[in-house]
């Protein structure tokens, strides 16, 4: 019976530290969970007049943990619009079908975006947009959606004027700087920089 006792007390033991673990472990992932995730990107056009482009557009987001996220060329990616009235309304993008192309960046609307990449280990806390091209676009808002781990997915940043062309231009919350090579952390010696 003495060790019937033992054996209780030391299986409450391991559950009270499993379970103290994975409460202090947040939202940060181990490199071994990390796998690939899905990322939904939604860009907002502001209404402006002449806001709109049909030049090649780049994304890079990222965390605090030096994972960086490169999307060379974002109007290649599958797309679908949006009801500017219900952005916020996520519908699966494998189930759509849009039964005509999509001509993305259009003043005053919604554009989605779906990627596959390297996950990010914390909650994202920058996004930058590049324009590559002639003419001028006026995004008005994004943000980035991990599907997977919810807890990950960005804030909105907000734009609201017209990008600079052939230069990063967005929000850094975690504290980086960008420089012409990628995000530059103060106190991290490695970027884990994820081209797509």
């Amino acid at each position: 019976m003495g060790s019937m006792k033992i054996s209780k007390k030391a299986w409450l033991f391991v559950s009270c530290v499993a379970l103290l673990i994975l409460l202090a472990g947040g939202e940060t992932i181990s490199s071994e969970e990390k796998g690939r995730c899905t990322y939904i990107i939604t860009v907002q056009t502001s209404c402006t007049n002449g806001a709109e482009t049909s030049s090649p557009v780049s994304l890079r987001f990222g965390d605090a943990n030096s994972t960086d996220i490169l999307i060379r060329r974002l109007n290649t990616k599958h797309a679908k619009q949006l009801d500017p009235l219900q952005p916020d309304h996520h519908r699966p993008l494998e189930d759509d079908a849009d039964p005509i192309p999509v001509k993305l960046f259009q003043a005053c609307s919604v554009d989605e975006f779906q990627v596959a990449s390297g996950c990010v280990e914390s909650p994202i806390c920058y996004l930058y947009l590049k324009l590559v091209g002639a003419d001028d676009w006026r995004p008005g808002s994004a943000r980035v959606d991990v599907i997977e781990r919810a807890g990950l997915s960005s804030q909105q940043f907000r734009f609201r004027r017209f990008l600079p062309r052939r230069a990063w231009h967005g929000s850094d919350l975690c504290g980086g700087e960008l420089t012409p090579f990628g995000v530059k952390r103060q106190g991290k010696e490695a970027v884990k920089k994820l081209v797509i």
